[in-house]
């Protein structure tokens, strides 16, 4: 699988999760991949693995990507957070630094990688939402935010960069498995008031037809293959993986 050779991509929140698996997926089809997370000894193993370059940063500290420039060919904003609490007991700054994350830095990415991709005539933003992307949850409110946010940054990226060759779509997964949501289980039985071996039953999968977290590499399967030739005439869109959560 050869169709992404010669191109670059970069990566956020690689180090793990839906990130190392897009990462593995690219750089299978043989694109060079920049391992981009805050965790520098997760991002270096990952790097090694699959020949790529890592990048330690933290993407919160978003003055810091307002002059950054980007030579790279397929984005895919990953990197996230999660928080649980009922609004009013919501911490504020908690707020503001996961739409930094998020929303932001997603833009400041886009807004970096952008010219090179114009000057090619070739580029792929992918921006990992979620089924929060469309759905809400009590208790989410800032990734809820986030996530919808991202999905209206995409379609302006997807109008904008249109007549350059430039593609920009989200990925919209149900509950995958990963650490980000098994942390979640301590605190999803807490604000629930059930006991947390009912979480998965009850909470995460309760919407889904198909009973079952989604895999990581499932994810990064559909990252490459909207990072490919195949997609170019796919944009704007926002493709579900959410086992049939949307459906109802």
């Amino acid at each position: 699988m050869t169709e992404l050779r010669g191109r670059h991509a970069l990566v956020t929140g690689a180090a793990s999760g839906i990130g190392a698996a897009c990462a593995r997926a690219l750089a299978a089809r043989g694109a060079e991949v920049t391992v981009a997370d805050i965790d520098a000894a997760g991002a270096d193993a990952l790097a090694r693995e699959i020949g790529g370059t890592a990048w330690t940063l933290d993407l919160s500290d978003v003055e810091a990507l307002e002059e950054l420039t980007l030579q790279t060919d397929i984005l895919v904003n990953n990197a996230g957070v999660q928080h649980i609490d009922a609004i009013a007991e919501f911490p504020p700054q908690r707020f503001r630094s996961m739409l930094a994350l998020m929303v932001e830095a997603p833009f400041l990415l886009i807004r970096a990688a952008l010219p090179h991709m114009y000057d090619n005539g070739f580029g792929r933003v992918v921006n990992v939402s979620s089924v929060h992307g469309l759905r809400a949850s009590p208790f989410k409110a800032a990734y809820v935010t986030a996530k919808h946010a991202i999905e209206g940054l995409s379609k302006v990226t997807a109008l904008e960069g249109g007549p350059h060759g430039v593609t920009s779509n989200c990925v919209n997964p149900g509950y995958v498995r990963t650490p980000l949501v098994t942390k979640q289980i301590a605190d999803q039985a807490r604000t629930h008031n059930i006991p947390e071996d009912q979480v998965i039953a009850e909470i995460l999968l309760k919407e889904s037809a198909v009973k079952r977290l989604v895999e990581p590499e499932e994810v990064g399967a559909l990252v490459a293959w909207l990072a490919s030739p195949s997609a170019a005439m796919v944009t704007g869109a926002s493709y579900t993986m959410d086992g049939g959560w949307t459906a109802r």
